[in-house]
C-alpha cells in the first residue's frame, strides 16, 4: 500500500477541516463509509475513501483518502482551515495558555503534544514574533521553554 499525503489517520482528516477525529468519523459514519467499531464499510474500500492494513500484525488501522472525503467533509462543515489561520490560532492559544489562568489547568506543553509536526516550525516562529518564550519541539511529544 503506497502512503502519501492523500492518505490520512482520523485525526489527521478531521483536523484539516477544523474538527476532532470524533466528529470526522460520526460525519463518516452517517455518509455509510465508517461502521459502529471505527472501520471504513466496503461501500467506503469501494469508493476509494479508505484503506485498511494490518498494523503490528494484530489490528488493522484505516486510512481515509483525504481527496475522496473531501466533497463531503466540506459539504457537512464548511471548509479546510487555511495553513496559515491554522499557524497563527495554535501560536494565540500556545501563547494564552503559557501566560496562564486560574480557571485553565492544560499546560502550553500538553496542548503542544496535539500540535501537527508539520506546523511546529512556522508556530515557533510566529511565537517568537509574538513575543512569547514558550518553543514546541521538533521532538515528538517533547517542548522547551526558552528564556
Amino acid at each position: 500500500m503506497a502512503h502519501s499525503s492523500n492518505w490520512l489517520n482520523l485525526h489527521d482528516l478531521g483536523e484539516a477541516y477544523g474538527i476532532s477525529a470524533i466528529n470526522c468519523g460520526r460525519v463518516l459514519q452517517k455518509h455509510g463509509w465508517r461502521d459502529q467499531q471505527g472501520h471504513p464499510t466496503t461501500r467506503a474500500l469501494q469508493a476509494g475513501a479508505a484503506q485498511e492494513y494490518e498494523h503490528n500484525n494484530s489490528s488493522c488501522v484505516a486510512l481515509w483518502n483525504s481527496e475522496v472525503c473531501k466533497g463531503l467533509l466540506e459539504q457537512k462543515n464548511g471548509h479546510t482551515i487555511n495553513r496559515t489561520n491554522q499557524i497563527d490560532l495554535w501560536a494565540k492559544l500556545l501563547e494564552a495558555l503559557e501566560e496562564g489562568s486560574p480557571s485553565i489547568v492544560t499546560t502550553p506543553a500538553q496542548m503542544a503534544e496535539e500540535l501537527p509536526k508539520d506546523l511546529i516550525y512556522e508556530v515557533n516562529q510566529k511565537l517568537a514574533l509574538r513575543g512569547c518564550t514558550f518553543r514546541a519541539s521538533q521532538e515528538i511529544n517533547k517542548v522547551t521553554i526558552h528564556t
